[in-house]
């Protein structure tokens, strides 16, 4: 299977062109930003492509990061998915950044509960636990920092994620002890491929997971709003 993957979630834009049969990626490119993929995405995905030698219409399918992250980039990187699906008539599937995150360290088969956490600002994470291999401890939630910790602390976990810091900073010290912290500021879009090969399309659809409503929401009337702006 060939993957187009994609993922603007967080603070990288990042494409790569993953064969199944073979043990890395044909092309990859991630760049560390906060803000601009969607004037850094296109031209990334194309020379992602070009230095892979794949065509369009020779993917079996696109990943792509679902969130939580920023609502913005998120919208950017699903807009680019659904596009070049679309074009190419191949489909398209979600991948959650938190997914993403734990990917590589469920794949070591360790005995460690895994806890990805994403910084969702004003002291909250959105995070999700699962167990060495995987199986749900803690379904995907945004909580405040105490209370992420508080739900976490199931054994001697590692810690994944933008956010792993902000908690191992403030672990109980009367606690368990943290087996392993990885502070990553966006998920490895390797692993974003290799899930996004894994899961079936009925079951992984590319629309965003928030986990919470945007903090800026549209005016109820935004005709009328332009309007009274204009006439003032």
């Amino acid at each position: 299977m060939i993957i187009l993957a994609i993922d603007t979630a967080l603070d990288a834009c990042s494409a790569a062109v993953l064969d199944t049969t073979a043990s890395k990626p044909l092309a990859l490119e991630s760049q560390p930003m906060k803000r601009g993929h969607a004037e850094a995405l296109m031209p990334l995905i194309a020379r992602v492509m070009k230095e892979s030698g794949i065509a369009f219409i020779a993917l079996d399918r696109i990943a792509v990061t679902t969130g939580p992250g920023s609502f913005t980039g998120l919208r950017v990187g699903l807009s680019a998915a659904r596009g070049i699906g679309l074009a190419a008539g191949k489909p398209v599937v979600g991948v959650t950044t938190l997914t993403a995150y734990a990917a590589p360290v469920v794949a070591e088969n360790g005995e460690h509960p895994i806890l990805t956490a994403i910084d969702a600002r004003h002291d909250h994470v959105y995070f999700q636990v699962v167990s060495g291999d995987g199986s749900p401890l803690v379904k995907p939630k945004v909580a405040p920092v105490e209370q992420a910790i508080k739900a976490a602390q199931l054994g001697t976990p590692h810690l994944v994620g933008n956010a792993a810091k902000i908690l191992a900073d403030r672990w109980p010290a009367e606690t368990a002890p943290l087996f392993k912290i990885d502070t990553q500021a966006a998920p490895d879009i390797t692993w974003v491929a290799w899930v996004g090969a894994a899961v079936s399309p009925e079951a992984a659809p590319a629309r965003p997971f928030y986990l919470r409503p945007p903090d800026a929401k549209p005016p109820a009337n935004p005709l009328l709003d332009i309007a009274q702006s204009t006439a003032s």
